[in-house]
């Protein structure tokens, strides 16, 4: 991975963590519901990602206002999501920072 494909991820790793679940205060990047995230040729940008579960009331908003943070971040071309609830989520996928703000440590 060159400077310029790192520089990238960066940004819109930063780009994901403006986008919260509507209805939990931390970001979905912490939250863990970005199970994959790659930079192919021509910055297109690819996201596997989970809902915190299938029943999920913001099922189409979290997805579309991904794409819209991430489609703004400088030098990206495309962005492609696809949503997976496998494997389910759990709160084991949560980072440190997460579960500190929520109270789980």
């Amino acid at each position: 991975m060159n400077h310029e494909e790192l520089n990238l991820r960066d940004k819109v790793i930063e780009a994901l963590k403006n986008v919260y679940d509507p209805e939990i205060p931390v970001d979905i990047y912490e939250l863990g519901l970005i199970y994959e995230l790659t930079i192919h040729p021509l910055n297109n940008v690819y996201i596997r990602m989970t809902l915190t579960s299938p029943a999920c009331p913001s099922a189409e908003q979290i997805p579309s206002e991904i794409e819209r943070s991430v489609k703004a971040v400088e030098g990206v071309n495309d962005v492609n999501i696809e949503l997976t609830f496998d494997p389910p989520y759990t709160q084991e996928m949560m980072s440190e920072v997460a579960k500190l703000e929520l109270g789980f440590m």
